[in-house]
Parts: C-alpha cells; structure tokens; sequence
C-alpha cells in the first residue's frame, strides 16, 4: 500500500472512441490531433472530482488507429491527471465540427498493461482456492507481483549499504551514498532507490539533474518521499558516518 500512491500518479494510456459532430477529411483530423501532444492548457470539465482551475498536463503521445465517421478510435498516452472527454471536446472545437467522447478504456496504468500483466478476478480467487485447500502457490506467485514492480517505471538509482540504512531510518539521499546511477533523471522525478542487491529501501524526489550528480561529490540527490525497507533490514551504519552516504 507504500507505494499505490506512485501508481496512481503514473502516466495512463487509454483507447478511446471520439463521435464528429461533422465531416471532416482524414487529413485535417491528423493535423488538428497532432497539435494534442505535448503541454497542453486543460480546465477539468463540470462533472469532476477536482477543481476547476486551468492546469498544464502532457499528452506523451497521441494516435489515430481508425477513423470512419463520425466515429474515430484514438490511443492516448497521457500524464496522470488529464481529462480524456475534455482533450476530446477540445479537438471538436479547433476542428470546428466539435466532438464528444463515446467510449473509454484504460489499458494501462504505470508498468501494468491490460495484454500482459492483468488478471480477472475469478482467476485470482481460484488461484489462492489451489493455495489454501491444495497446497500449490505456484498460480498465485505468478499473480501476485513483488513491490519493485510498481516502480519499475520509474528511474532508478542503487546505494551503498550506509545510504540504505540512513534512508530507512528517513535521511534524504545524499550524492557520497550512490553507487550507480545509469538513467538520466531530471530535478523533481520520482526516484526508486534500491540496494546493491537490487532490493527496494525507498522512494525520493530528485533534487539534481544526472549532470550535477556527476560534477559534484556532496549535496541531497533526493527528498526521501516513502521508506518501503524495514529499518531493521540493514545494521544502523549511519551513526557512524554523516549523512546519507
């Protein structure tokens, strides 16, 4: 449960089925939903848990797989947060036709994608239905995915013993505790600290960008956020040395 709140700030990818309200050539329809990628201006619509307020979301990619009118299939790869039905009602507006929103499905969230990682609940009950009256996890170790997967996603950097033992007891990581760092990560990403035995102690927020981490040797790399690693995994390491590192 540490780490369902990095799921839910992940991107999302959906398929989506956009209705015309008019006419418009496969051409035009391109041109007016290539405009969608990237930064957008979105207000989240009437019907909404959130308020109102104009915000700055990513479109990461955006797709046209099928277009018949008035009916066109997009696939939207999105920031989390981003209003599918309101990014649909904004390109029927620049078309000039205008358009809603007919169907939705996500197909992923974060690591986790509909053709490879999910299953149906019946296949989860009958799975530890074998585990508890037969004797065989075997289904459910397949099912049931180790915490590390959630952040999977997520840049990644490993730590020295010492840093591991400081970020559980809730230190910020600072640069002397990184061992290997092969990503490029930008200040403000989320960060999946992990040990030299590829175990997960942590989850920060990057305070540098790869380039600074490499030109200095001192300073916080990342803003401990969720310490998922017992404190008793490692030896308190940390007392005997300053910091994170």
């Amino acid at each position: 449960m540490k780490l369902i709140g990095f799921l839910m700030q992940s991107s999302k990818e959906y398929v989506t089925v956009m209705q015309l309200h008019g006419e418009v050539a496969l051409n035009t329809l391109k041109e007016v939903v290539g405009l969608f990628k990237g930064k957008i201006y979105q207000k989240p619509p009437v019907r909404s848990s959130v308020k109102r307020a104009l915000r700055v979301r990513e479109i990461l990619d955006i797709e046209i797989l099928e277009y018949e009118y008035p009916y066109v299939l997009l696939r939207v790869d999105c920031e989390h947060g981003t209003y599918v039905r309101k990014l649909i009602h904004d390109i029927g507006d620049i078309l000039g036709v205008g358009a809603h929103m007919r169907e939705l499905r996500r197909i992923r969230t974060g690591p986790f994608k509909e053709d490879s990682d999910l299953i149906k609940m019946q296949e989860l009950s009958e799975y530890v239905y074998l585990w508890r009256n037969k004797g065989d996890p075997s289904f459910l170790m397949k099912a049931v995915k180790p915490g590390e997967y959630i952040v999977s996603h997520l840049p990644k950097v490993i730590v020295n013993d010492v840093a591991v033992s400081a970020v559980t007891h809730g230190a910020d990581l600072t640069v002397p505790g990184i061992s290997v760092i092969h990503e490029k990560i930008r200040k403000g990403d989320p960060v999946a600290i992990f040990s030299l035995k590829g175990e997960l102690v942590a989850v920060g927020i990057a305070q540098m960008h790869t380039e600074e981490v490499l030109q200095t040797r001192r300073g916080v790399f990342a803003k401990t956020q969720r310490v998922v690693m017992s404190r008793e995994t490692y030896p308190p390491l940390w007392k005997k040395h300053r910091g994170a590192g």
